[in-house]
Formats: C-alpha cells, structure tokens, sequence
C-alpha cells in the first residue's frame, strides 16, 4: 500500500511581483523553508514557468526540475486551470474570462479557443519533457448557466452541450495519452464538470478514456452539501491528484447554497485555511491511504479570513500531521501461533 506525499504547495495563489514570490529560484526557497517537499506550478504564470519553453526544450525542463530540487522540491504536477477554462466558455462569460487569455486573442472568442486549446496541447508535451504522470486543469463550461432548471431547460440542452465538450476535449485528451500523463479535472462548481454524475456523463462520452481523471478537492464538495468521503468510495480509481483546502457551509433562514450574491465573507458557504473549517480531513487521508492513492497531497490556499502566508506556514504542518505511513505488519501479527491445512481443518471440525 502506498503512502500519500507531502506536503506539497500550489504556487497559484502565492506568486507575485515583490520576493519571494516574484521568481521560481526565490519562492522555491520560501515554500522548501516551510516544510514543503513539493510544488504544483501554473503554467500561466511567467515569473515563475516558461511553458512555451518547457514544451520545446528538455533541457529548460531540466533546469527548472534543478532550481526546485536544490531547495530540496519536487515538481508535483502542471496546472492549466486559467486555459482549461477557456477551451469552453458560454458567451455570458466572453467578457469576465477574457482576461484569462494572452492579449493578442482576447475579444475574439474563436481565437481565444484555439490558444487554449494550443496551450493544452503544450501542457501534454511539457508534462512528458518534466516526467510528470498527472496535470490539473478545468473542463469550462457551456451548459452551466442552465445549472438551475428554471425556466425549464428544452430536451437536449445538455446533452447537446456535453457532446461539444467531449468534442474539444478528445484530442487534448489523446495528446496527454500519448505524453503518457493523466489529465485531471478539478470538479468544480463553475465548470460543467462540478460533480460525480457530470464527471461520469462526461467520461460516457469519452469512450471511458483511461486519461481522464480527477482532482479531488473536498472544499468544493462541502459547498454543494455532497458527500465527499463517499465520493472517494466511488471514485477512487479515477482520482489521481488532491488539492487539501478547506471548507465550511454554515446556512441560515436567510441563505444557503447558492449564497446569496455575497461576498466570500458572508457567505454561507465559504473557503478556509487548514483546520478552521469542517472537512473530516483524518477520514479523507485514511480512505485515500486505504485506496492506495499514489500521489501528492497539494494545500490550495483559499481562506475569506487568514492571510495567505499564515494559511501555507500552517497548511505544510497540517499535511505532514494527517499523512499516514503505512504500516507493513498487522496490529495482531504478535498473536500468529502459525497453521497449516491440515491445523485449519481441525479447528473448523473437518474430517
């Protein structure tokens, strides 16, 4: 049985213009000072990674791989959440994800789609040149302003809008099979796959595709009220990377899931560092030890209250405390008097 590694940091929220957090060599030394022995890097940020580079040249692959290894990291996975999310957009979106592109394809979605897509691609090959096995992205979305069935959806609606999905998503999903790398998707409310039953319409459409994975995040499982450790029971076999972040759903007579257009502060629903909020963190990182789970266990920074940098000195401890090593003897082993058959027939009254 494997044990989970860790702790590791996304970089997504902590990158910025002033060091640390302005250059791969500086924050990589911060994170490693902290007690992470892992990074997740966003591929979209170019303080930090050139993926360009990365998909082009081993050998810029290799330096990157040498800067974190001198601060004593791992690269975990690639993430490409920001053009994931572009390889589908509802038109209702076109303006606040625009910004989400390069310069030069913003207001014009078609352009927009084909960079994503151009970006995936990258990712796939970046991904093989690092070693890497799993990469973390968003699906989009086409039908999710439909989410709530009022007025009544027309038949087909859906449907309709899952088979583009898996339309645009089947050769980048090749891509990373022949880079020998899973692609996972971050279950998420604002994308089209927000849950179990769309992952699985998803994955219907895709012939059951091997590549196709998961992120599994229980903070946007607490949110929607669904079981996120049953969720392991079912979907173990297809989870491949962990996000730790925490969560908590406090609703009232005033409000509850959908949070009433409030700010994360006031919401019912809202994110936390590690520990302050409601996730059973101890029966997560025991089911997942149980199943097996082969891979790192990430702290995503999101908290309405703490300072960043207070969550990610706090979140390497956390981790560190719930990883499980696994055990290589039985608690009774102690008690094994040894057996044979012929013993085994004789305790059980077998002639």
């Amino acid at each position: 049985m494997k044990t989970i590694k860790g702790p590791a940091i996304f970089l997504a929220q902590f990158a910025g213009d002033e060091a640390p957090f302005n250059s791969l060599e500086s924050i990589a030394g911060w994170a490693s000072a902290l007690g992470y022995k892992g990074v997740q890097m966003p591929s979209w940020d170019g303080r930090l990674f050139d993926l360009k580079k990365a998909s082009e040249s081993k050998d810029y692959c290799d330096e990157v791989k040498g800067v974190l290894a001198s601060h004593g990291l791992e690269l975990t996975e690639l993430s490409t959440h920001l053009q994931g999310q572009l390889v589908a957009v509802h038109p209702a979106y076109d303006d606040a994800f625009d910004g989400f592109a390069a310069p030069e394809v913003r207001g014009n979605p078609q352009a927009r789609q084909e960079w994503a897509v151009d970006q995936l691609m990258r990712a796939a090959k970046a991904s093989e040149n690092l070693g890497l096995t799993a990469h973390v992205t968003f699906s989009g979305a086409l039908a999710w302003p439909y989410i709530y069935p009022w007025p009544q959806r027309p038949p087909g609606l859906v449907e309709t809008a899952f088979d583009e999905l898996a339309k645009r998503w089947r050769p980048i999903m090749d891509a990373f099979d022949a880079a020998g790398c899973d692609l996972c998707y971050e279950i998420h409310p604002g994308e089209d796959l927000h849950d179990g039953v769309t992952f699985e319409m998803f994955l219907e459409r895709l012939g059951n595709h091997p590549r196709c994975n998961m992120l599994y995040d229980p903070s946007h499982y607490v949110l929607q009220a669904l079981d996120y450790l049953e969720h392991i029971d079912i979907y173990h076999d297809r989870i491949k990377i962990f996000h730790v972040k925490d969560a908590e759903l406090n609703p009232t007579g005033r409000q509850g899931v959908y949070g009433g257009y409030q700010s994360w502060v006031n919401r019912a629903g809202r994110f936390r560092s590690l520990g302050d909020g409601q996730v059973d963190f101890v029966g997560i990182f025991s089911k997942l030890t149980g199943y097996g789970f082969d891979g790192w266990a990430v702290l995503e920074w999101e908290c309405c209250l703490k300072h960043p940098e207070d969550g990610a000195r706090e979140g390497a401890t956390f981790i560190r405390d719930h990883i499980i090593r696994v055990t290589e003897k039985a608690f009774d082993d102690f008690a094994d008097a040894g057996s044979d058959e012929g013993a085994n027939r004789r305790m059980l009254g077998i002639a």
